[in-house]
């Protein structure tokens, strides 16, 4: 069975109305500090529970927050936007109920209609990459979190999204600037062209011009490639030409790990040792590439959990009253350093 308000009660040997005070966090001023302790250590002791429905008919809160992701959750790369989500929400008290469509969006509505069922507090849509994506029709007044996700221009005009994305363009431009710092001015770009990435592919050849502006070098459209896709085979072929031309670079960024695993393989076939010969920066950290090739290669992390944290915070923040305009947030993409980098030749 069960334990009870007044369970706890008549093991305390005070009222039940003590009780509950303390174990919804209301008891300051009303319920002295030795009681209130005894109170939690015995409800904790015989198991106590909340009756989460019973309490969110009273305070019209469920405590919980509904995630919609596409392909998140299958993918442990990207999973750790769910896992600092989590984390987030659990330390003020609320738990995370995710629905993972993968990629069909016709589930979509079906996914909505059951997390509003379940009177979820607010709604985080999640892709597995920064995207467009459009953002379900649900009621007004819950909040609604765009988590590594571009919200279609229409949506955003419909009603207020916070956004929450990566930092690529600060990451690439950290990234280029260390090859510049060890010396290097023939700098090549390893870019992706697939529908899709859009975002990533601008803001990350954005950050590589500035850097160069910076160190008042010139962009050399012989020094940017792009990949037709974003697998490493997909970048052989580009990474062969870039290192294949009469001055060719002497160090490479690339738009991701996997990329960069093409160039590792394009300059052992040159005959280039790396970082001797040829430095190599990547983007994305992903465990099991960046960490798994010799010399281990030097990238930007891209930062999953943290922007899982922002989104929850933000969601809670909405569900207790601020109504100030949408936010977006870019988090920092912070540089990771292993031995693919080294001094100009």
């Amino acid at each position: 069975m069960a334990t009870r308000l007044q369970d706890i009660a008549e093991r305390v040997g005070v009222s039940p109305s003590s009780v509950s005070l303390v174990l919804n966090g209301r008891a300051d001023g009303r319920v002295n500090a030795v009681s209130a302790a005894r109170i939690r250590e015995v409800a904790e002791d015989m198991g106590y529970m909340p009756n989460m429905l019973a309490r969110g008919l009273k305070t019209r809160s469920s405590k919980t927050i509904g995630v919609l992701a596409e392909g998140v959750a299958s993918i442990p790369f990207s999973g750790q936007m769910l896992a600092g989500a989590q984390e987030a929400a659990w330390r003020q008290g609320y738990l995370l109920m995710v629905v993972d469509t993968g990629h069909h969006s016709d589930r979509n509505v079906r996914a909505i209609r059951a997390l509003i069922q379940r009177d979820v507090d607010a709604l985080i849509v999640a892709a597995d990459y920064p995207r467009d994506v459009r953002i379900p029709d649900v009621p007004a007044q819950i909040p609604v979190i765009a988590l590594s996700a571009i919200p279609h221009p229409e949506d955003a005009e419909r009603r207020r999204v916070d956004v929450v994305l990566p930092d690529d363009e600060a990451g690439a431009f950290t990234a280029v600037a260390e090859l510049l710092r060890a010396g290097h001015r023939r700098v090549a770009f390893l870019n992706l062209d697939h529908t899709g990435f859009d975002y990533a592919q601008t803001q990350r050849l954005a950050g590589y011009r500035r850097a160069l502006t910076a160190a008042g070098l010139e962009t050399e459209d012989r020094y940017i490639a792009n990949a037709p896709g974003p697998e490493t085979a997909d970048g052989q072929d580009a990474a062969a030409r870039l290192l294949a031309g009469p001055e060719p670079p002497t160090a490479v960024f690339c738009f991701s790990d996997r990329i960069a695993v093409a160039v590792y393989h394009a300059a052992a076939s040159c005959g280039l040792r790396i970082p001797d010969d040829l430095s190599v920066i990547g983007f994305d950290d992903q465990d099991g590439v960046a960490n798994s090739l010799s010399p281990g290669l030097s990238t930007v992390r891209l930062p999953h959990r943290e922007m899982g944290e922002w989104a929850a915070r933000t969601a809670i923040r909405r569900v207790h009253g601020y109504d100030g305009p949408s936010l977006r947030q870019f988090i920092p993409c912070p540089p990771i350093t292993r031995g693919s980098v080294g001094p100009a030749r």
